[in-house]
């Protein structure tokens, strides 16, 4: 504070008189404000003036010691700047107190904001920001990666289109940056930004998720699936045709393998060619596993029936790891005396969320036996028994259909080279392996005829089998219980490719670059740490829930920008969050996230700058219940 003297000339006479002055910061630079007025000191010393500024100063700040050392004529100036500060403050509040036209008040630029926070809350608990800044990559960089992960997290689009859902989402409200000029070609670079430290960022998550959820690295899931391009994918020598879980044996595509801790967590993954075989995959995933997260003795691989052949086995052995697979059904069928008695089976005891009390478990019953060093469980699953039978009856359906075709070109004598029709025969057993071991087709070209009669003893026996499947392990410490519960987590590599193939849509792939389509599956499975990590805070509260059914509940908070036009002919614009549901409060208190998503933010525009805004605003992306 100081004091300024300031001098008037009225009707031929000068007045005198003394303000006492303080300068404050605003958001145009500093500015000095008159407290009050303190009449004509010219009786006092020039170089008294600032004396008596700090000592009006410190009374303000509450030292009343000073109060009463003054002299009368301090006290009254004290006591003067008091009033003048506090009809000042007074003045000040009023200036929110504006006159609005209610009935011109509107709400504009409804912006999604609760998966948005609840994600961006989980990317930091991981650590990514440091993670990223760690491996190199700019401020910017970090932000577009995140921004690019909750999308794939949330609602997942393509790089072309991801810019303008970015804007309609309360991101640049939570991050604090502006992506109003943020086009898809920043988004293509950043891929390649990210491409060369894709392996040391998912190694450092890997120990940050360790840390932070107290994982135990005793069991590991592997898994492997595929992803189909669109177009030729000339530039990704990846690309190859081979087979198809996505039932596009047309396009070509690359295959992923995934290796996860038993919690859920994704430990390592690796894109491959696409024409390789399962089988092929699990040595080289090893060894990714070992220089990744280290593997040591005594750790047990889970693995599906598509990869338990004798040399997969054998290669688990060889780094003296232990093993849980599904055999295959071949091996399955040699207990068929057992599965048939259904002596000596114990029923598994399945507990239903407690978000859902009314969900069913089907029926599972196991039994154990040892047979040499091997211990197998055999299960039997109720509801398997059923999708078994579907599928069974589904394919039967195709064959028997097929046979028919079949059988009217040999009655058209369309066929009538033995060569020619056993041909014919063999591609229709290719083609449903699961029904024609229980038909058998006979010809008689000289006749025309093409019977096919049903195996009744193999049917009876693949009804038996129905819902029948054998697990298989060289671990002789775990009931059968803990077997099955162990195999069963196997699921959740099963789960996260559906969750990254369809809700996080890692299909189908529209990148042609190699390193782009790499980096394309890097960030769905960053997106799926995200998941995981929510889930999991979730189970440790013993809530049994899906990330797609808490975004849906998410969805109704948001952000958005109320509108008021006052009457000095300028529009006030508050932009802030929704209030919350009351269901929104319960899961943010169990995932600890903190509640408020945004301090409120107050402009003013004009009524011309308004009109622009709501006729530019962004569009907003609708989710339905099925991504």
């Amino acid at each position: 504070m100081y004091i300024r003297r300031s001098i008037r000339k009225y009707g031929g006479k000068t007045y005198t008189n003394h303000l006492l002055v303080e300068s404050v910061q605003t958001p145009n630079g500093p500015r000095q404000k008159t407290i009050c007025s303190l009449g004509d000191l010219s009786p006092r010393p020039a170089q008294d003036w600032l004396k008596l500024a700090h000592k009006i100063e410190a009374a303000l700040l509450g030292q009343e010691g000073l109060i009463a050392e003054a002299d009368t004529e301090t006290k009254r100036l004290i006591s003067k700047a008091k009033g003048g500060r506090k009809n000042r403050q007074a003045t000040k509040d009023t200036d929110d107190l504006i006159m609005v036209h209610v009935d011109k008040v509107e709400t504009a630029l409804h912006r999604e904001a609760g998966p948005v926070h609840a994600g961006y809350q989980f990317w930091r608990r991981l650590g990514l920001d440091g993670i990223l800044r760690k491996s190199g990559l700019s401020q910017r960089a970090q932000t577009l990666a995140c921004a690019m992960t909750l999308n794939r997290l949330i609602f997942p689009l393509s790089e072309n289109a991801m810019p303008d859902w970015i804007r309609s989402t309360a991101i640049e409200d939570i991050l604090g940056v502006d992506f109003k000029e943020l086009a898809e070609d920043a988004l293509y670079r950043n891929l390649d930004r990210l491409y060369p430290h894709r392996a040391a960022i998912e190694s450092a998550l890997v120990e940050r998720e360790r840390n932070l959820f107290n994982l135990k690295p005793t069991i590991f899931f592997y898994d492997i699936t595929s992803t189909y391009f669109e177009g030729e994918a000339k530039k990704n020598p990846k690309a190859r045709r081979g087979y198809s879980r996505d039932k596009r044996p047309d396009c070509k595509q690359v295959l992923v393998g995934l290796a996860i801790g038993r919690e859920g967590f994704p430990l390592a993954h690796e894109v491959m060619e696409g024409n390789l075989q399962d089988r092929a995959t699990l040595d080289g995933m090893l060894q990714l596993m070992d220089d990744r997260v280290g593997l040591s003795e005594g750790q047990t691989i889970v693995i599906d029936r598509g990869m338990a052949y004798d040399e997969n086995i054998q290669q688990i052995r060889q780094r003296n790891l232990h093993y849980i697979v599904a055999s295959r059904q071949s091996e399955r069928n040699e207990w068929f005396s057992e599965f048939e008695e259904l002596e000596g089976f114990e029923e598994i005891h399945r507990t239903p969320s407690p978000l859902n009390p009314f969900q069913k478990k089907s029926e599972v019953r196991i039994k154990k036996i040892r047979k040499g060093e091997l211990t197998y469980v055999l299960c039997i699953s109720s509801g398997r028994i059923e999708k078994d039978k579907a599928i069974r009856h589904k394919q039967e359906e195709r064959f028997l259909l097929d046979v028919g075709k079949l059988q009217k070109r040999v009655e058209k004598g369309n066929l009538v080279e033995d060569a020619a029709i056993n041909e014919a025969i063999g591609r229709l057993k290719e083609r449903y392996p699961r029904v024609a071991r229980y038909y058998k087709l006979k010809c008689d070209p000289q006749r025309k005829i093409l019977t096919c009669n049903i195996d009744e003893d193999k049917m009876r026996k693949a009804e038996i089998l129905d819902g029948a499947y054998l697990l298989k392990t060289d671990r002789s410490d775990l009931s059968a219980d803990e077997i099955w519960r162990i195999y069963m987590t196997l699921t959740r590599a099963e789960a996260a490719f559906r969750a990254m193939k369809s809700p996080l849509s890692e299909r189908p792939i529209f990148h042609q670059v190699e390193r782009r389509v790499e980096t394309h599956i890097f960030l769905c499975v960053l997106a799926y740490h995200l998941l995981v990590a929510i889930e999991n805070t979730l189970l440790d509260r013993g809530i049994h829930t899906s990330w797609w059914t808490i975004r849906q509940t998410l969805r109704t908070y948001q952000v958005c920008t109320i509108i008021m036009p006052a009457d000095n002919g300028k529009v006030l614009n508050i932009c802030k969050a929704s209030k919350p549901e009351p269901e929104i409060v319960d899961l943010y208190k169990l995932l600890n996230i903190p509640l408020e998503i945004m301090q409120p933010r107050k402009y003013w525009t004009s009524l011309n700058e308004n009109v622009v805004t709501n006729k530019h605003r962004n569009t907003l992306f609708l989710l339905d219940s099925g991504h």
